[in-house]
């Protein structure tokens, strides 16, 4: 049994955490839920009726005053440096969504001060704690399908379609596609989900990369991304990610695999077809399949460390792989951009 639950606060009642963080911190043993931070006095008022939060503020240093002990942060990528900044003034630790920053820079920026406060700074890469990534994780270390040497992360979807229908009947372009563009498009965005996987599973960093992109609509961005990395290990991972994949047809569709090519066998894992499996000398082995991501997980995992800060065991992503992880997908992305303007 834990000891007395930990007092969290939320900055941001945006759509990731209605649906995703407050309700796992609610559920997760030795965490409550204590306050909400957001700008929109509206948002804070139905995520009050809906999740019961005790302190809802529109003042970001009241909210950081009001006893709560740590901070997880689901604002809008360009808010996380100055949201984590309070918070290490404060001394809170602190559970940011990803991209942990908008580029390396100030990524670096919020590690240092979150040092120097002496607290800690997490990544929310909630899909590591999936059951499927855990599963996929334990197979590779036992040796299950020999020597790993090449990754396919394929996520291509057109994040809820070009347009949206208002309460007028009328449509208007999707608002948080529009937003995600807007902060660097599919890499930066679910991309990095991938990117950290990889380098979950391999244990190996990142020796060199290089990229692709492909623009189907008039972003500054590309929409279509093919990312390619080299491992330290020896392996070759491929991220193919897009916001373009049916995002303007009448049935939507999204294709979402993983699949490692070792010496010894395949292990596949495809979401659509809801299938996981694993094929070695020894025939093919069904896995049991799950959801591609868990707050659940990644909350249960944080609770652990606010609980106990100098256990080492802990799978959360540090602030440190945060930073890798938006360095890779930044510098590729702006790098086709880059060519594509030239």
């Amino acid at each position: 049994m834990m000891s007395t639950p930990i007092n969290v606060g939320i900055m941001g009642c945006g759509e990731v955490a209605s649906y995703g963080h407050a309700p796992s911190i609610v559920a997760t043993e030795g965490l409550k839920l204590q306050a909400v931070y957001d700008p929109n006095p509206e948002r804070l008022r139905l995520f009050q009726e809906r999740f019961g939060v005790e302190q809802t503020f529109t003042d970001a240093e009241a909210f950081m005053r009001s006893g709560i002990q740590a901070v997880s942060v689901t604002s809008p990528a360009p808010f996380h440096k100055e949201n984590i900044l309070l918070a290490a003034a404060n001394r809170l630790p602190v559970l940011c969504e990803k991209p942990l920053a908008m580029d390396v820079q100030e990524a670096g920026e919020m590690i240092e001060a979150m040092k120097r406060a002496g607290v800690s700074l997490h990544t929310a890469f909630c899909y590591r704690h999936s059951p499927v990534a855990l599963k996929i994780r334990e197979l590779v270390r036992a040796g299950a399908i020999g020597n790993v040497g090449a990754l396919r992360l394929i996520y291509n979807w057109g994040l809820h379609g070009r347009f949206q229908t208002l309460s007028d009947g009328s449509r208007a372009l999707n608002q948080r596609r529009e937003g995600r563009m807007a902060e660097g498009g599919p890499m930066v965005d679910c991309g990095t989900h991938q990117i950290d996987l990889a380098t979950f599973w391999l244990d190996s960093g990142v020796a060199s990369y290089s990229g692709f992109g492909a623009w189907i609509d008039k972003y500054e961005a590309p929409e279509h991304i093919w990312l390619h990395m080299d491992h330290d290990c020896g392996a070759h991972t491929l991220v193919e990610i897009s916001f373009a994949y049916h995002h303007t047809t009448k049935n939507p569709k999204s294709e979402f695999i993983y699949e490692l090519i070792g010496s010894d066998g395949v292990i596949r894992y495809h979401r659509e077809a809801k299938t996981f499996t694993m094929e070695n000398g020894n025939g093919r082995q069904e896995i049991e399949f799950s959801s591609e991501k868990s707050f659940s997980g990644m909350y249960e995992a944080w609770s652990h460390h606010l609980h106990n800060p100098s256990d080492p065991s802990t799978l959360l992503a540090d602030g440190e792989q945060g930073r890798r992880v938006i360095d890779i997908a930044r510098t590729v992305t702006d790098n086709i951009m880059g060519k594509h303007q030239a």
